[in-house]
């Protein structure tokens, strides 16, 4: 990068002025990674401080039967395969209930468009869930679901949002945006919902009150000016609702190892690579960089790992999600060696390895509990010091 490029943009960062379409590719140019981590870091302490959060959660996926085949998903199957699946009702809430001594705060469940899956499934679920666990939020369903039922109820997006509200619905999902610029788009997702419907739906659910996650799938065919673009787009939204409460950067999987069929589902994997840790902790710090109206940004670990997940806390990311016990969208793809589950008292020694202070939250990122800072490293040098994975 050109050095008197590299001071105009230190000193914007640093003003606190909203940066550019132009700035944000000029960022993703920078093989500076170290000067990109201190700005992102800059920014992320100015608005969060040395606080991460996360929360105690519990991932649910009811079905993978999919009436979609997107280029990069390796968890949809079709009706009659040997491992498509649909949860029972009864066997959704014993699954919840597993993590209730762990004082679970959160339920977070996204699924396949199931073709013949009746609408009123998806209230029931839910109602069934907060009886069985009233003290847990619902964290349901990406917007793409929310347009499926559109189509298989009749119902606007409004009255489903209003249904799933009285069931217990607190927020949507972040899923279902990937790229959202067309280029890409039309090349690796098999389903109706684009730009236009996302972001209808989630600015309903911000005018009835929820706070919502946004995503973005990196890593795969698109290119730093898509990336851009995408988070410009949330960024608009962003002006207009103020909803959003957290942006997560999600990173690509190849497909490893497939389940129990042997096939390869991943259409993409041909003509791609997965993303190097360097590009991930770069796309957290333009992310942090561009995003000034979004308070949080997440690093998602079961996709990342986690030290790349401890090392993203300096480049702009100040939450690590939660406990997640299941994650069946990447743990059916990739044998990429993170766990299935990090309990409590492992997020907080991953956080306070990392140097920082943990904060348990909400899904409406409200604080549950404030955890005590670490140990300066210097005093922790004499004692041998756990690697992680």
């Amino acid at each position: 990068m050109d050095a008197g490029l590299k001071r105009e943009l230190e000193a914007k960062v640093y003003a606190g002025e909203r940066l550019t379409r132009e700035d944000g590719i000029a960022l993703y140019e920078s093989d500076d990674l170290t000067w990109l981590g201190r700005l992102a870091h800059h920014k992320r302490t100015e608005m969060n401080g040395d606080r991460v959060m996360f929360n105690v959660n519990r991932h649910l996926n009811l079905t993978n039967v999919c009436s979609a085949s997107c280029a990069y998903c390796s968890f949809q199957r079709k009706a009659g395969e040997k491992d498509a699946y649909t949860m029972r009702i009864d066997e959704a809430v014993r699954k919840a209930k597993e993590m209730e001594d762990e004082q679970l705060t959160e339920l977070h469940i996204v699924n396949g468009l199931h073709p013949t899956l009746p609408w009123r499934y998806y209230p029931k679920v839910l109602r069934e869930l907060k009886a069985a666990l009233p003290n847990v939020k619902l964290k349901c369903f990406t917007a793409t679901e929310v347009q499926w039922f559109e189509k298989i109820s009749g119902l606007s997006a409004s009255e489903i949002l209003d249904e799933l509200m009285d069931a217990g619905l607190e927020s949507l999902t972040g899923g279902g945006a990937e790229i959202f610029d067309w280029e890409v788009r039309q090349h690796i997702v098999d389903h109706d919902c684009h730009w236009e419907d996302w972001s209808r739906i989630h600015r309903l659910a911000h005018q009835k009150g929820m706070k919502t996650p946004a995503t973005m799938l990196y890593g795969h065919i698109e290119e730093p000016r898509h990336r851009v673009d995408h988070v410009l787009r949330l960024r608009e939204l962003q002006d207009e609702t103020g909803g959003f409460v957290v942006f997560i950067p999600l990173r690509y999987q190849h497909d490893f190892v497939d389940s129990q069929d042997g096939k390869i589902r991943n259409r993409l994997q041909d003509r791609t690579t997965m993303a190097m840790p360097a590009e991930s902790l770069k796309t957290f710090a333009v992310s942090r960089l561009l995003f000034d109206n979004v308070p949080h940004v997440k690093c998602f670990w079961v996709m990342h790992g986690l030290s790349v997940a401890q090392l993203s806390l300096n480049f702009g990311a100040d939450d690590l999600d939660g406990s997640v016990v299941e994650y069946k969208i990447t743990h059916d793809a990739d044998a990429y060696g993170t766990p299935h589950t990090m309990h409590r008292d492992d997020l907080l020694d991953l956080i306070t390895d990392a140097g920082f202070q943990p904060v348990e939250r909400n899904t409406r990122y409200e604080i549950v509990r404030e955890y005590d800072k670490p140990v300066p490293l210097a005093e922790r040098r004499s004692e041998p010091q756990r690697v992680w994975a």
